[in-house]
């Protein structure tokens, strides 16, 4: 198994030819959280870039992986993550994320701030748009669902009564039909 890291503050042998002596020198020379955090990246999530014009303040780094998706396109699970800075961000679909590490102040078009942090659940809405405040840095789980309209709930339940009469009864329900 690995050595673990050593805590914060401690001085640790380094030699000249170790290729993380310049960056771990300028992680403790300007004090990016953020950085630490990117370099080691044990999720393989890759660069995620939030659209410029939704940036309010800050230089937010973003990055993802997608974890699983439905068959028919209309649901994923995503990783993402973020680096400290204030954006508005807009949902296409509904989002339930689960907040695993950090935090983040959310305010909605109304005005109602919410802080979300490790082990907060929360439904973002399709068609909504929230804006995020990451202080230093958060990873969540996004479950995305595409809803259907109104009108594609309704073909599909008249599609699933029409194929009901043709469904294969379980074994053991059968049976006892007999």
């Amino acid at each position: 198994m690995g050595e673990s890291p050593p805590e914060r503050g401690a001085t640790r042998q380094v030699a000249a030819e170790d290729p993380a002596t310049e960056l771990d020198l300028l992680e403790q020379t300007i004090s990016i959280e953020g950085a630490r955090i990117l370099r080691h990246d044990p999720h393989g999530l890759a660069p995620a870039p939030i659209a410029r014009s939704w940036i309010l303040e800050g230089e937010p780094v973003a990055r993802e992986k997608r974890l699983t998706g439905s068959t028919d396109q209309l649901a994923a699970a995503i990783m993402w993550d973020c680096t400290a800075g204030r954006f508005d961000w807009f949902y296409e679909a509904d989002e339930l994320v689960h907040v695993l590490e950090g935090c983040v102040l959310i305010e909605d078009a109304a005005g109602v701030t919410r802080a979300l942090q490790t082990g907060d659940t929360f439904l973002f809405p399709a068609g909504s748009r929230y804006q995020w405040t990451v202080p230093h840095y958060i990873r969540k789980i996004g479950l995305q669902h595409v809803p259907l309209s109104r009108e594609l709930r309704i073909i599909r339940g008249m599609l699933e009564c029409l194929k009901a009469p043709f469904r294969r009864k379980p074994a053991a329900r059968a049976a006892n039909d007999s």
